[in-house]
């Protein structure tokens, strides 16, 4: 049996826009499908301009995602969850917390070294979503 886990986000109206956003600061292989490009009756009319599916493809994980449904609200802000990237070294992560910042995102947590060996830090991008970055001590260039 294979397995495989996925993270899969719905935003309202805005997942376009934030894996484009996503794949333009972690880079990846970006897929985006609307509803108006796949032939499918879903029993009502979304937008066809809404996402039905998008895949980013990065190193080691995917993340999916769509549109949420007419009337289906999220709260997207929180830290009940966050997307875990872990990175080979403590400058490729802070690129990343960089370019999220400089896109009109915020620091959720000083990126610094944490008890537990790894550096660990949290960024909020522009749509809220919280990123949490990781590097394991093996790739931090400490013994």
């Amino acid at each position: 049996m294979t397995s495989n886990l996925a993270t899969y986000i719905a935003l309202p109206g805005q997942t376009g826009d934030a894996f484009r956003h996503w794949h333009e600061v972690l880079g990846g292989e970006l897929n985006i499908l609307t509803y108006g490009e796949q032939p499918m009756d879903m029993g009502f009319e979304p937008d066809p301009n809404a996402v039905a599916h998008a895949t980013l493809d990065l190193p080691g994980g995917s993340l999916a995602g769509g549109d949420a449904m007419p009337g289906e609200t999220y709260p997207v802000r929180g830290s009940a969850y966050s997307l875990l990237y872990t990175l080979d070294s403590p400058e490729e992560a802070q690129v990343i917390i960089d370019k999220f910042v400089t896109a009109g995102g915020e620091v959720g947590m000083p990126f610094e070294r944490a008890p537990w060996g790894q550096w660990y830090g949290q960024v909020f991008d522009k749509f809220g979503v919280m990123w949490a970055l990781s590097v394991t001590p093996e790739g931090s260039g400490a013994e």
